[in-house]
């Protein structure tokens, strides 16, 4: 079954842009297109999109009320990706803490394009540590500091979480640890539980805004 993608840009030239990417390829599927969040839930609920990239800044709801929407009312919502034009702006941190799986540069090239949506379509989060350390420096409000604190965690699970702050995927941790993927896969599950964080995006924000990694 192909990936399906719905859009989300006020934009036309830019949803037109990212269709002509995506459609291209055979595992993936644009079934959709909307100009603004405000019509993001009814387009969810009727198409069932796998992920959603979704511009930040639109007129009348944006992509942070839209995320947070789509995961406040909609049962299994879908992966959410933030499509931006700068990385260091305050709303991409805000829709990461709102929810959101990753974030995508407009001026992304379409291998990275392709990248993006299928990393998140398997449950994979999309992050810069670099654009990430930077976003929680300037941003952060400390908000996941008591998450830390109460949650926690063994020392192989604060390792596991400090690795996922650098941006590595479960097999790049796997292999930085000597240890099995399912091994990973398990801790990382348990610092998600912990956490109580949606995904590897929400436990990452806590992580730099804790201070249990330094954004610097």
């Amino acid at each position: 079954m192909p990936v399906t993608v719905l859009l989300v840009d006020d934009e036309p030239l830019v949803r037109a842009g990212l269709r002509a990417v995506l459609a291209a390829q055979p595992d993936i599927e644009v079934v959709g297109e909307a100009a603004d969040g405000a019509a993001v839930i009814p387009l969810v609920r009727r198409l069932r999109p796998d992920v959603v990239a979704m511009d930040v800044r639109m007129p009348l709801m944006d992509g942070i009320e839209a995320t947070r929407a789509v995961l406040r009312t909609v049962a299994e919502p879908p992966k959410i990706l933030v499509v931006t034009t700068f990385e260091d702006d305050e709303y991409v941190y805000e829709a990461l803490r709102a929810g959101a799986d990753g974030f995508l540069l407009k001026r992304a090239r379409p291998a990275e394009i392709v990248h993006a949506v299928r990393l998140v379509a398997e449950g994979e989060s999309l992050l810069f540590p670099a654009s990430v350390r930077q976003l929680a420096a300037r941003y952060g409000e400390g908000g996941g500091r008591d998450a830390l604190e109460w949650a926690r965690l063994t020392e192989r699970e604060g390792e596991v979480l400090r690795l996922m702050a650098q941006g590595l995927s479960n097999a790049e941790i796997a292999e930085r640890l000597a240890v099995g993927t399912e091994t990973v896969k398990s801790h990382v599950g348990a610092v998600l539980a912990k956490l109580g964080a949606r995904d590897r995006t929400q436990a990452v924000i806590a992580a730099y805004e804790s201070g249990f990694v330094a954004p610097r």
